[in-house]
Formats: structure tokens, C-alpha cells, sequence
């Protein structure tokens, strides 16, 4: 990650949506795994994906949350699945959105896509759910 002082506008707009988003444990644990070999990376997904793409107006979190979770599915990146399903509590997509989203990858990607979409997106959920509860039913935030 950049130093203080080398960190863009986009950088810090990127690390502000990508906390919105994943949560700040994701990010942070993300931060503390980084080092030389891929700080660059983190560099660029802070301000491309999160500081470009996913700060842009245009569309809610809800919309680009839904539309990342259909385009990961098709391209069956499974672990980027996953996360963005768990992401779905700050983003305000419901679970019957995400569904919707996933029959969209069945015709336009195959059905054998959002088949494994499906599986890994209730599995999230039923982890999601196993923590609410391990927590008392808290949510984990404030307020």
C-alpha cells in the first residue's frame, strides 16, 4: 500500500468505498498481507476498482454489487464470488436480488456457471448466518 503521503485522491476515495463495501477486517487483512511483491497490485485495485469504478456515480452500490456478483459467477472466479455475496450486507442487494442476478449468468454464461454460483452464494449465506448467530444475533455494528 502507499505511504501517507503518495496516496491519490482515488486511492483514498478507493479505500473508502472498498471499506464501505468488504468491511474494514477484509480490508485490513488485506493491507497486512501485502507486501513488495504485490503492493503494486493492492495499488492498483484500490484506485482502479474501488477508487475508478466503484466510486463512480451512476449507479448504488446495490447495482454494481449485483453486477459484479453475476460477472464473477460467469467468469467463475468462486472466491470473488463468495466475498461479494458476504459484501451484500453493506450493499443493500438482499439475497432474492442476488438470485435474480445469478439466473441472468444461467442464459447469458451457462447454466453450469451460475449452478456453481448458486452453491457457493448459499454457502456464504448459511456461514453468514452460522456467525449472526455465534454472535447473539448481533450484526456487528453500531447503532
Amino acid at each position: 500500500m502507499p505511504s501517507a503521503p503518495e496516496r491519490s485522491d482515488r486511492w483514498i476515495a478507493g479505500d473508502a468505498t472498498r471499506r464501505a463495501v468488504l468491511g474494514d477486517g477484509h480490508v485490513d487483512a488485506a493491507a497486512a498481507r501485502t507486501d513488495a511483491f504485490d503492493a503494486g497490485f493492492q495499488a492498483f485495485i484500490t484506485e482502479g476498482a474501488w477508487g475508478s469504478v466503484w466510486s463512480r456515480p451512476g449507479l448504488t452500490r446495490r447495482e454494481r454489487s449485483l453486477i459484479t456478483i453475476a460477472l464473477l459467477a460467469a467468469l467463475g472466479h468462486d472466491e470473488e464470488v463468495a466475498m461479494h455475496v458476504r459484501a451484500t450486507r453493506n450493499t443493500g442487494a438482499s439475497a432474492a436480488d442476488v438470485a435474480e442476478a445469478l439466473m441472468h449468468v444461467a442464459v447469458y454464461a451457462g447454466v453450469p456457471a451460475a449452478n456453481r454460483a448458486f452453491k457457493i452464494a448459499r454457502q456464504a449465506y448459511a456461514e453468514a448466518e452460522a456467525q449472526h448467530e455465534q454472535d447473539g444475533g448481533s450484526d456487528g455494528r453500531e447503532g
